[in-house]
């Protein structure tokens, strides 16, 4: 038997208690249960495990504390739960990640959901740590490679950076969190996948991010029918993993798919506890909740890595505005909106560029690199003021030399938001830069079949014709 299995089974016993805390079930409401006799020992947060008189089990989490009694919320259906059911105290929620969940899909508990055994670590670890203190915290590291043009030049992302993705559903955004799962720089990805659909955590695994972005994945995965302590935790646990694998000085990739679930979750938590529901139906933890969580990310202090993160945001109507998206547009590095239009028409990825941020740059790119940027980004902005009247046929070549120069561009540069880069990031400015000098050099004197410059020939105006008698 290997060390690391010894390790593991020696963490399992360390966690065992001689001494159990039990309570009765005195009061089941739909959603809550209260328990009396654990009140001088049970914290806010802390598991408790549920026994029916049927033999069968449920969990469930400590959300509010009286001095008679407990306030519990299940995490599963409270149906065969009676007066008088045995209840144990098993304390705050932990988990010990190991290396050896590299490649593998667990849930929030840190239990196997791909069916093969697995063992913990030997560092226990709660679910919501504090982040690094910010006296301490080293600045930005380098730019990364993405494997997409567009975030290797004009949306650039630098290790420890902290990225929203807003889009809707079903405009590709599990596809794009796929591709930088497989292809972006890092040591390790670490995967939240909150509140999903059941069919799909096996064909996002299997054929999304496929063999080889599992090599390097640990992907943590709660689903929608799970409850809502679940689905809540499912971030949770996903950052400690991460926070394991930055301790030990790797650059670590976390994806989290979506946090808007995370702070639905919440709030069913949050009002079970008993909060009022305060903007557009939010308690007013959830921003707190979504501000910690983001704060564990980034760069780690002078001996640890770096957490790159990308935390996606469904966005209803595209509206900007909504609160979980107004909330993480304030805390994070930079945004990539994702646009319906641009899928419709059928560019993948829909990156709506003039809408989207990196607040990396000016830093991450050279005095060459964001000039390319800038232009690029004026040639798009001309063309998308004037694309009505461009696609009604109303504009005339030639009335705005500039506006003719975004018109020629613009095929290529929409042509390279969507490309996929295996040289590396020079390889992406490259193409870039030839791309701009091709459309530039349309506006000027055409070359000659020799190679010359020849300038274009003088206009001729035909003289007017003079009105005179008609012939009788």
């Amino acid at each position: 038997m290997s060390q690391n299995v010894l390790q593991g089974v020696r963490a399992e016993l360390e966690a065992l208690s001689a001494v159990r805390h039990v309570g009765r079930i005195e009061q089941v409401d739909p959603d809550v249960m209260r328990v009396t006799g654990l009140g001088r020992h049970a914290r806010l947060g802390d598991i408790l495990k549920i026994t029916r008189l049927d033999g069968g089990e449920l969990h469930g989490e400590v959300v509010k504390l009286d001095r008679d009694a407990v306030t519990v919320l299940p995490d599963a259906p409270a149906e065969g739960v009676s007066l008088g059911d045995r209840v144990v105290l098993r304390g705050p929620l932990r988990i010990a990640p190991d290396d050896s969940w590299v490649g593998r899909v667990i849930d929030p508990h840190g239990q196997p959901l791909d069916g093969r055994p697995i063992l913990p670590g030997t560092h226990w670890k709660s679910l919501r740590n504090d982040p690094p203190a910010p006296a301490t915290r080293r600045v930005l590291g380098p730019r990364l490679e993405t494997g997409m043009a567009v975030l290797n030049t004009l949306l650039p992302i630098v290790e420890g950076q902290r990225i929203g993705l807003f889009a809707g559903s079903g405009v590709g955004k599990s596809s794009l969190m796929a591709g930088l799962a497989r292809d972006m720089e890092a040591d390790v990805a670490v995967i939240a996948l909150v509140g999903e659909r059941g069919r799909e955590l096996r064909e996002f695994v299997d054929k999304i991010l496929g063999p080889e972005g599992m090599k390097r994945a640990v992907v943590v995965a709660a689903t929608s029918d799970r409850s809502a302590l679940v689905r809540r935790r499912c971030a949770w646990t996903a950052m400690s993993v991460a926070e394991h694998f930055r301790d030990q000085g790797k650059t670590v990739l976390f994806l989290a798919d979506s946090i808007t679930r995370f702070a639905e979750a919440h709030r069913e938590v949050a009002v079970a506890a008993g909060e009022l529901p305060a903007l557009r139906g939010y308690p007013p933890s959830t921003a707190h909740q979504i501000m910690q969580l983001c704060e564990r990310a980034g760069p780690g202090a002078e001996s640890q890595g770096m957490i790159t993160a990308i935390f996606s945001v469904l966005v209803a109507g595209s509206d900007m505005d909504e609160p979980i998206a107004d909330i993480l547009r304030g805390v994070l590095d930079g945004h990539i909106v994702l646009d319906r239009q641009i899928a419709e028409r059928g560019r993948y990825p829909a990156i709506d560029l003039l809408r989207s941020v990196s607040r990396s740059l000016p830093d991450a790119a050279d005095e060459d690199e964001n000039q390319l940027i800038a232009e690029s980004r004026h040639l798009l902005s001309a063309y998308s003021r004037s694309e009505m009247m461009i696609q009604a046929g109303l504009y005339a070549h030639g009335s705005d030399p500039a506006l003719d120069h975004a018109i020629r561009a613009w095929p290529e540069l929409d042509s390279f938001l969507a490309e996929v880069e295996r040289q590396g990031i020079s390889a992406s400015f490259d193409r870039l830069r030839l791309l701009l000098r091709r459309s530039a050099a349309g506006s000027g004197p055409r070359p000659s079949p020799q190679g010359k410059l020849k300038a274009p020939a003088p206009r001729r105006i035909a003289p007017k014709a003079v009105a005179g008698p008609r012939p009788g």
